[in-house]
């Protein structure tokens, strides 16, 4: 029997194709805007947490000022001094690695190629707190490091654009008024989080950086490794403690640097695009409780254009539930086909838009399912209604309908 009302349901949805189209169409906007955005939304929050990732986890990030939003317009907090980088390696217990930072920006050349960059000035440390490796050459020496020699470490888009995307190293740039000796490259990182891209870069001694770009021996960053067996809050709060004494911080007063903890980061901005997500599929939910009651209008049209068939079927004999059944499974049908055309719709949308905003293209199983699922029951709840009115018909009223 049931067989037979399907025939019967896909038979009725036929008849009427483009009405069809037309009462799915809610579903079909629904299912796809909210699969498109829960999958878009999760490879975002991907993205976020592999470019945090990227800096390395059990990092912590020192730098003057009050961070984002604080501070005022006031003096600017003096920058930091190479003493205070030996001394939180040296007097802080759980400190694997301190790597201060000093940058500028400059045009690099290579035989008549230019590219503007950052340049990085750092020590051989940096490669002990960041996790990222050379594709190909060495990191400096001590020697080197000690005298400010004029060598560089470059980044993949710097060779790309200088060296034609040829091997760089033993090869001889300038940058800025000085030559350098490219003596590594980095591994390609590709695009940050925030849209910089992270393969922009030339890393120098940080001496060399300090005497021929920014003139001074400022530091305005300094990155901490912490050693995985202590606490990162204990460490943060003892270099606080070690910096506010340094700095000549009186107790009351606020601090004039900020520490950020790259893991708190990441689940910062991970939590927050995982709220935008949930609020925007929430909104793209409604068009499909619209489209439920869509279906719900149009059976209920369906219904009253049919009260003779109906009347016909109930005076051969058909039972009540027969004819409920035959006009809830034409409901669940049309929700069903919705909901698969809206999936189709979405992965369509996801692989073009993916690109577009710089993420990987996910496929998520449990998101489509649901979503489906939501269309079945959609179609379930919303076709009740219309379904039940024509099983309640009297044959005679029916069979007397014009």
């Amino acid at each position: 029997m049931f067989g037979t009302t399907l025939s019967l349901a896909l038979r009725s949805i036929r008849r009427h194709i483009l009405r069809s189209f037309l009462t799915i169409l809610g579903i079909v906007i629904g299912v796809g805007a909210v699969v498109t955005m829960v999958t878009l939304g999760k490879a975002t929050t991907a993205a976020v947490q592999q470019s945090i990732s990227a800096l390395g986890t059990n990092i912590l990030q020192i730098r003057p000022g009050q961070g984002f939003g604080r501070g005022g317009g006031g003096p600017r907090p003096p920058d930091f001094k190479p003493e205070d980088v030996t001394a939180v390696a040296n007097q802080i217990a759980g400190v694997t690695a301190v790597a201060p930072q000093a940058q500028a920006t400059a045009t690099a050349i290579y035989e008549g190629a230019n590219w503007s960059t950052t340049i990085n000035g750092t020590t051989s440390a940096y490669f002990q707190v960041q996790p990222w490796p050379l594709a190909t050459g060495r990191i400096f020496t001590p020697v080197e490091e000690a005298s400010g020699k004029a060598v560089c470490i470059i980044g993949n888009t710097v060779r790309t654009n200088l060296f034609r995307g040829g091997d760089a190293v033993g090869l001889r740039m300038r940058i800025g008024a000085i030559s350098c000796d490219v003596i590594g490259v980095l591994s390609t990182r590709g695009q940050a989080g925030f849209g910089g891209d992270q393969d922009d870069v030339v890393i120098m001694p940080i001496k060399a950086v300090q005497r021929r770009f920014t003139g001074n021996r400022d530091i305005r960053l300094m990155l901490v490794g912490i050693d995985q067996k202590f606490s990162t809050a204990t460490v943060q709060a003892s270099i606080t403690d070690l910096l506010r004494e340094r700095r000549t911080i009186t107790a009351g007063k606020e601090d004039d640097f900020n520490i950020f903890d790259t893991k708190q980061i990441s689940d910062t901005l991970t939590g927050t695009t995982t709220l935008l997500t949930g609020i925007v599929a929430a909104v793209a939910g409604i068009s499909l409780v619209v489209g439920g009651i869509g279906i719900m209008n149009i059976m209920l049209v369906s219904v009253t254009e049919r009260t003779r068939e109906i009347g016909i079927r109930l005076a051969i004999g058909a039972v009540a539930r027969e004819v409920l059944l035959q006009f809830l499974v034409e409901a669940i049908v049309l929700s069903c086909l919705g909901g698969l055309i809206g999936l189709v719709i979405a992965q369509l949308a996801i692989a073009i838009i993916a690109p577009l905003i710089k993420v990987q293209w996910l496929f998520v199983p449990e998101i489509n399912l649901f979503a489906f699922g939501i269309s079945a029951v959609i179609g379930v709840v919303f076709g009740y209604f219309p379904a039940r009115r024509a099983a309640a018909m009297n044959p005679i009223d029916a069979l007397r309908h014009e």
